[in-house]
């Protein structure tokens, strides 16, 4: 009997490159890549778990490990940093009650750093479940966050 990463990973396993889809499936399922997947994957594409491990780490779109069901990311690209972005990590921090890379006790909210998300137009900007949020203020955070709680 497949185990429930066996099952998400199965048809992805001779593919060229198939574990990368696997780990975007099994994201997709779960909103990161279970820990205990890791271990399927190295098992279903011929490979150390370390080598597998790898791969999951290696691209910023994949996360391993809980996250938080409202996932806030903040662009650090040089236009939203001179915007004033180090203003806005320092609010979403102090309304949430946790720095970046970590998720709140409920698991609502994570917090992490991302590259450009291409709304430069609009610096500093975050997006929460992808959702962008522009010209923002330390001001505007409790409201963008009342959104979500």
């Amino acid at each position: 009997m497949l185990t429930v990463y066996q099952e998400i990973i199965s048809p992805y396993q001779y593919l060229p490159g198939g574990i990368i889809e696997a780990y975007h499936a099994m994201q997709k399922k779960y909103g990161y890549i279970p820990e205990d997947a890791i271990a399927a994957a190295a098992q279903a594409f011929n490979m150390s778990k370390a080598q597998a491990y790898g791969v999951a780490t290696f691209y910023s779109y994949f996360k391993v490990g809980k996250r938080g069901k409202n996932v806030i990311r903040i662009c650090e690209s040089a236009p939203c940093h001179i915007a004033g972005a180090d203003q806005v990590v320092a609010a979403l921090e102090k309304e949430l009650g946790i720095k970046m890379g970590e998720t709140t006790a409920d698991g609502k909210f994570t917090l992490e750093f991302t590259e450009c998300v291409g709304q430069c137009q609009a610096t500093p900007v975050i997006t929460v479940n992808s959702k962008p949020y522009g010209d923002l203020t330390a001001e505007k955070i409790p409201g963008v966050l009342a959104e979500y709680k």
